[in-house]
């Protein structure tokens, strides 16, 4: 099977419009349980399921690209980020990823030894070249979990996720209904 037959079976059983409609119902849904408790096992469920949701409709970005329009395909990929990034916000990844990054550093700069690096190779060294590489890779994800962090939380405030995914509900009944994008439908009245 190649990738446009994989598009055509997709659009012809209407995937797409209900993976978006899932995704907004999820969006509703966590912004209604949030505001009710948010410390509830129904919410953390919810977000859950979301994050599966905001996977799916990643993968229907990515599959669908260029076959939508465009107020359509940035709308899935708002209410991917959304959800995928939800139960994400106070995980941080880059002091993870810098930790990784000074093990194998260490690690390889053991293969210096014998050549005109060797220095490197030894133990303090090894150490602070190690320690200093993990931290430049720090601060660079470190801005960028950040700004991602920024952006996910100002669109996960609950009235915005809720607007979020009444949006994504109708644009998925506009798609299934043949019409072009809600966005386009306003603009024609405008």
């Amino acid at each position: 099977m190649d990738a446009d037959s994989i598009i055509d079976a997709l659009t012809s059983n209407h995937i797409p419009e209900v993976v978006l409609a899932f995704g907004g119902i999820m969006a509703v849904l966590i912004a209604f349980l949030y505001v009710k408790d948010k410390d509830s096992s129904k919410y953390k469920l919810a977000v859950l399921i979301g994050l599966i949701a905001g996977a799916l409709l990643a993968v229907v970005a990515f599959g669908m690209f260029g076959t939508w329009g465009l107020a359509t395909s940035v709308l899935i990929v708002l209410a991917s980020f959304t959800l995928i990034i939800r139960p994400f916000r106070d995980v941080h990844f880059s002091l993870i990823i810098a930790v990784m990054v000074v093990i194998i550093v260490y690690v390889l700069l053991a293969g210096l030894a014998g050549t005109q690096l060797d220095f490197l190779s030894k133990d303090w060294p090894r150490i602070a070249v190690a320690f200093v590489c993990g931290a430049l890779v720090y601060m660079m994800l470190h801005f960028a979990e950040a700004l991602l962090k920024i952006i996910g939380k100002i669109m996960n405030a609950w009235p915005l996720l809720l607007v979020l995914g009444i949006v994504c509900i109708v644009e998925a009944v506009m798609v299934f209904m043949g019409y072009d994008s809600v966005f386009d439908y306003i603009r024609s009245y405008l």
